[in-house]
């Protein structure tokens, strides 16, 4: 698991491997900041009384040198090693093993809601941070043993509904009643993995699977998808939306490949970025060659198409997951089976194509 965090420009991923480690690492200065070691049996990973693995999942607080928004530095002179200091566990012993944890997207982030099997719990951090309450939960009902693989939480409409995945299947549940309030069945040939929202459009949602595909919802109709990509050749594990710019559109798979894609024609620019006149008065030379639509008081470029932006092949094993950072709308990383980090950029071309 890993995540790239407002601090700086940092990621900060933990490896459960028996023993569970933590690192952060700073882009800007190259250099891990922290290291440390957290008990298998108190975070991710316990052993039930049968001797069966159950994922577990728990509340951390950073170093407060580390949290965003503090002037505290980390003395280089000393030691890196810190700790994390343990507020409380989520207590899922009744209702399975935990698939995903997901945190109230706006709020003072206070709300938590994590699947466990075929279990949506919703749960209220307390003031002190020290105990975890189960204010509400939901069941997935139906034939055989259904499990959730992956969830979402939509940052829109107050924050009141989240997006599942099961087998096959994508659900949309209002976390006010606990009630599903959309079902996409077959959504994808094989199992889906993962699920986005779009940060800027309110009904848009990105699924990927093990089909290979890359599909994008309207939840007000959801009998078609209105975008396919089919650019992976294995496993889709990851997609994620550009936190700031949403036509690009970044992916990871089993394949060994990240793939950056421009999906303009359901951004929420799809005719590209609109420019008043009057800025652009100054700049009327340089665009005379320029292909430019007029339409008062605006003058909108002509947009690019829906295309793969650049497929990054860096890893040499499956690529499990993408994240941009929440500090850089330009910049993204990718995490690999073997261990291997990697962080790119948007082409800058695109980047001042979308800008200018």
């Amino acid at each position: 698991m890993f995540l790239i965090t407002p601090l700086e420009i940092c990621f900060f991923f933990i490896i459960c491997n028996g023993s569970v480690a933590f690192e952060l690492h700073s882009f800007s200065s190259g250099r891990v900041t922290a290291v440390g070691e957290l008990e298998a049996s108190r975070t991710w990973i316990s052993d039930t009384s049968d001797s069966k693995v159950m994922t577990c999942a728990a509340v951390w607080r950073m170093p407060k040198e580390l949290e965003s928004g503090s002037h505290e530095s980390p003395d280089d002179s000393s030691s890196n090693t810190q700790t994390l200091e343990l507020l409380c566990h989520l207590d899922n012993t009744a209702h399975g093993n935990m698939a995903c944890v997901m945190w109230e997207p706006m709020g003072d982030g206070k709300k938590i809601i994590s699947l466990a099997d075929n279990n949506i719990l919703l749960w209220d951090l307390q003031e002190s941070s020290a105990e975890a309450v189960l204010s509400s939960s939901a069941a997935l009902e139906g034939k055989g043993q259904l499990k959730f693989t992956s969830g979402r939480w939509s940052p829109h409409h107050n924050c009141t509904q989240i997006a599942t995945a099961n087998d096959t299947t994508v659900r949309g549940w209002d976390t006010r009643s606990m009630r599903q309030i959309y079902c996409i069945e077959n959504a994808h040939g094989q199992l889906v993995r993962d699920l986005d929202f779009n940060p800027n459009k309110q009904y848009y949602l990105a699924s990927c699977g093990d089909d290979c595909k890359v599909k994008f919802w309207d939840t007000r109709n959801v009998t078609e998808p209105v975008k396919t990509l089919e650019e992976h050749s294995h496993w889709v594990w990851n997609v994620r939306y550009n936190h700031s710019h949403d036509q690009l559109i970044l992916t990871g798979s089993s394949d060994s490949r990240v793939i950056l894609s421009n999906m303009v024609s359901i951004s929420s620019e799809p005719f590209g970025h609109m420019v008043d006149d009057d800025e652009l008065s100054d700049q009327e030379d340089q665009h005379q060659e320029e292909k430019i639509f007029v339409y008062r008081p605006f003058r909108i470029k002509e947009p690019l198409q829906d295309s793969v932006i650049a497929t990054y092949e860096e890893h040499e094993d499956s690529v499990y997951a993408v994240e941009w950072s929440s500090a850089d709308p330009w910049l993204f990383a990718s995490l690999s089976y073997d261990g291997r980090l990697v962080i790119n950029r948007v082409p800058r071309a695109l980047k001042y194509h979308i800008l200018l």
